[in-house]
């Protein structure tokens, strides 16, 4: 890797080599329980970085062409990118599993019951967390894991439109389309 590379915030921050702003590794935050997932509001930008700054997060790095591109030709990063998802998935009572022929399938978990009441209520700021993870897989290379994700939500969608509304799942859509 060139030194520009060696210094990326994002590149080194999913590579374990230093912390996010607030001196938290990944490691770190892989291991946070439901709880601190949902009350920590400055992460996410880190965990899925997009090339838009946050608004909610000024100290949050964006991506550039030079990390999008480590993340495509990187096995490392694009493994360790879908262990954030995994963290992820297991907040919001979902998994990810290999369907045939090798096919990325994400579907509800057994703790999908008990964890869709943390999220799935009118204008929850975890409809803006999923269109962050979906847009930052695409960008990165994981456009497969995107689909996957978005065919879920798809389907949570259909089963809670009244409650997720037609805005949020047009965000969603929007990020797997771009």
């Amino acid at each position: 890797m060139s030194n520009s590379t060696k210094q990326n915030k994002i590149l080194a921050f999913y590579l374990g080599q230093q912390p996010d702003s607030q001196g938290r590794a990944i490691e770190d935050m892989w291991s946070w329980d439901y709880q601190k997932l949902e009350s920590v509001h400055n992460y996410i930008q880190w965990l899925f970085p997009l090339r838009e700054k946050s608004r909610f997060n000024s100290s949050a790095p964006t991506l550039n062409d030079e990390v999008i591109q480590a993340f495509r030709t990187s096995e490392e990063l694009r493994s360790r990118l879908v262990k954030s998802l995994k963290v992820m998935l297991a907040f919001y009572g979902l998994e990810c599993r290999e369907g045939e022929n090798a096919e990325i399938v994400i579907a509800k978990s057994e703790e999908y019951l008990s964890r869709k009441r943390e999220w799935i209520e009118p204008f929850n700021h975890n409809y803006l967390r999923l269109t962050r993870i979906l847009t930052s897989l695409t960008n990165l290379g994981l456009k497969n894991y995107a689909l996957a994700l978005f065919r879920c939500l798809d389907e949570i969608y259909n089963e809670n439109k009244e409650i997720i509304g037609l805005k949020t799942y047009t965000y969603w859509k929007n990020a797997v389309n771009s």
